[in-house]
């Protein structure tokens, strides 16, 4: 395993060179401009006021559609680093809330997307895949693909709590 030193020394070789900074930077950039899209396009969704950073591992923000927020449910839009992927997550306003809708998809034997087998340092109910490896050259290309995922979900998320 490598020592927290060594991996410090690998860190500054990767920024010294600089592309390290532009991608992430790039991809913050199109992150706020995503979810200023939502915001925008989905007025009556609350959309969270900030995104989560993360630290390289995920970065998401939050929009809740009028009956998923009357549930205290959300869904996150996350961008998991390493896997390269965007995700939709269902996931509540708290921990009691998120175990109360596991709970309940779990029971219902809802199948249709990844239900996590714990709740232990996660911090979704189901989740879904929104883009995998994602292509960046056309970032219109990828807000439209991101959002029409983003809505099916929803629906499907909506469509089965209305049960």
């Amino acid at each position: 395993m490598i020592s927290f030193h060594d991996s410090m020394i690998e860190y500054r070789s990767q920024l010294k060179k600089g592309i390290i900074q532009k991608a992430y930077r790039g991809l913050m950039e199109y992150f706020g401009s995503l979810r200023s899209y939502f915001h925008k396009k989905y007025p009556d969704y609350t959309v969270s006021g900030s995104i989560y950073f993360g630290y390289m591992d995920m970065t998401y923000f939050a929009v809740s559609p009028p009956l998923l927020k009357n549930r205290k449910l959300k869904i996150a839009i996350v961008f998991l680093h390493k896997e390269f992927r965007f995700e939709a997550w269902l996931g509540g306003y708290n921990k009691t809330i998120q175990k109360q809708y596991w709970d309940l998809v779990r029971k219902r034997g809802w199948h249709k997307y990844r239900i996590p087998s714990n709740l232990k340092g996660i911090d979704s109910i189901v989740e879904h895949v929104l883009v995998d490896n994602s292509d960046f050259r056309d970032l219109d290309a990828l807000t439209m693909q991101i959002e029409r995922g983003t809505m099916n979900f929803i629906k499907d998320v909506e469509d089965f709590l209305s049960q």
